[in-house]
């Protein structure tokens, strides 16, 4: 491990450089304390190599934005983009000196804003912003078994370079979402079955503490930082600057997808629920049941869509469990691509260059308005829950100002469930699926009401699949997240947390 503050300066008071071993225990972010007069943020620009933006800085109102627009209307106190874990380590000791709220971003993907740096309704004050966006570089082993990459680059940049070396990892399918927050809070998408986890194709990770101090975290240097940094979420334990992971062959991959009546949605239910979580390990399947008037004015849709990574002409025999007994589907195809181009098909990015395959200026993506939750499913639904479930798709179609709300049940198992529930802290190794429950809505509408149907959603389900969440999806209204995330390994995550952050500097809601 590397110590910044005491092998380099931190920056007084009054903007002078500091022995480290001279600067006072860090308090809580945001806590009360003596005034120490305002932010001198002319001193941290020279400290640092990244770029300081300020409200009056050009730049500043596109740098702000996160990849949610019911949260643009935030106004963080500063934004720091990182060009090195020096320039983090700089960030903090800054924070400290000056009493600032901090608030961590990669790829800004956060449900409830807590990226933001001060949205309303997160919970969050205006913070400091430490962004580690600028760290997008991606470098291989000579052999590309293994990839180093910076703790900013997205999910469709990582695919772009791995696949492009015919080497593969697991991961989600929106394209701008950050490798660094998917990978911390343990990565499901749509290899999972075949892969695991993102977090376990994670080997080793380079973390900067509240204390300045640079960690190399893997199975055997700070070890149990590195348990908790697969499956333990972010912004929690420390800034995240670089993520190690082991590449493996990339796999042809089949997408597939079946469109059915919403009047055979009970009958879909049934039989994909006892078929996706324990079909085939290389067949990953979500079923997706969607309403609301604007896109679905005839009503809700019932689809289900997975991706193979066998051979194509073996999928017809995966997917007959699945469809003996179901009615003739309104629609149904499948394709064969490369790893890469199917990742970035997921993406929305298939056959843009990828300098298009963002949603800041000059991408061809479209931020979009949302709200979501989740729960875990471990156990599969009775008459009761499937009835439950279909009440409330069918109620998004009177939801008011709703776009597109409903469910996505996404399958595990396969080789999720081969690794111990406490191997890492991802707990829920042998659940069935993760649930997402979403509504999305134009941009500037209240979200009050969209809000209320995701997280009533949430509780209808509540008795059938219990208090699970996934904290990749995080919801600021549950009673004990840290028991619905992290499970039996919430108590060694808060003793690491009081190991590494002793004095509770990193306080984004939902901690340990």
């Amino acid at each position: 491990m590397t110590e910044l503050g005491r092998r380099g300066f931190v920056l007084g008071a009054a903007g002078t450089l500091l022995l480290a071993g001279c600067v006072p225990t860090a308090h809580p972010t945001g806590s009360p304390s003596a005034s120490v007069g305002p932010p001198d943020w002319a001193a941290l620009r020279s400290a640092v190599t990244g770029s300081l933006l300020l409200p009056s800085s050009q730049g500043f109102a596109v740098a702000k934005l996160t990849e949610n627009p019911r949260f643009d209307a935030a106004e963080p106190l500063a934004i720091l983009q990182v060009a090195s874990a020096a320039d983090v380590g700089a960030a903090l000791a800054f924070a400290r000196t000056y009493r600032l709220p901090v608030a961590l971003r990669a790829g800004g993907h956060n449900y409830v804003g807590w990226s933001a740096g001060g949205a309303a309704g997160s919970g969050v004050p205006a913070s400091f912003v430490i962004s580690t966006a600028a760290l997008d570089t991606i470098a291989f082993s000579a052999d590309a078994s293994s990839v180093v990459v910076g703790a900013g680059a997205t999910l469709a940049a990582v695919y772009d370079a791995v696949g492009s070396r015919g080497r593969a990892i697991a991961g989600g399918s929106c394209a701008t979402v950050g490798i660094t927050g998917l990978t911390l809070g343990g990565g499901v998408g749509v290899l999972v079955r075949s892969f695991g986890l993102a977090c376990d194709q994670l080997t080793e990770i380079e973390l900067v503490t509240a204390d300045g101090v640079v960690h190399t975290a893997n199975t055997t240097s700070d070890s149990d930082l590195f348990w908790a940094s697969r499956g333990g979420g972010g912004g929690i334990l420390g800034v995240v600057t670089k993520l190690t992971f082991a590449t493996r062959p990339a796999p042809t991959v089949t997408e597939w997808h079946y469109a059915f009546p919403f009047a055979s949605a009970a009958a879909v239910v049934g039989t994909w629920q006892k078929w996706a979580p324990t079909s085939d390990p290389r067949n990953w399947s979500t079923l997706k049941l969607l309403g609301g008037l604007a896109k679905h004015p005839d009503g809700p849709s019932v689809g289900v869509s997975g991706t193979w990574t066998g051979p194509a002409a073996d999928l017809a025999t995966q997917l007959a469990p699945l469809l003996a007994g179901l009615p003739a589907p309104l629609a149904h195809s499948s394709v064969t691509r490369s790893y890469r181009d199917s990742m970035l098909d997921y993406a929305g990015c298939l056959g843009l260059p990828m300098s298009e395959c963002t949603t800041g200026p000059g991408g061809k993506l479209v931020r979009e308005s949302s709200s979501g939750t989740s729960s875990i499913g471990y156990t599969a639904l009775d008459g009761g829950g499937i009835s439950a479930l279909l009440a409330q798709v069918q109620a998004a179609q009177a939801v008011a100002g709703i776009r597109e709300g409903g469910i996505s049940m996404d399958a595990l198992g396969g080789q999720v469930a081969t690794v111990a529930g406490d191997a890492t802290a991802f707990p829920h190794r042998s659940a069935l699926w993760t649930v997402q429950y979403t509504g999305t809505f134009p941009d500037g509408a209240d979200p009050g009401p969209i809000d209320a149907y995701v997280r009533g959603f949430r509780a209808a389900m509540t008795p059938h699949w219990g208090d699970h969440a996934y904290v990749n999806y995080p919801d600021a209204s549950l009673a004990d997240p840290g028991t619905a995330y992290w499970g039996d390994n919430l108590p060694r995550l808060d003793s690491i947390k009081k190991k590494y952050d002793p004095a509770g500097f990193f306080t984004q809601p939902q901690s340990y």
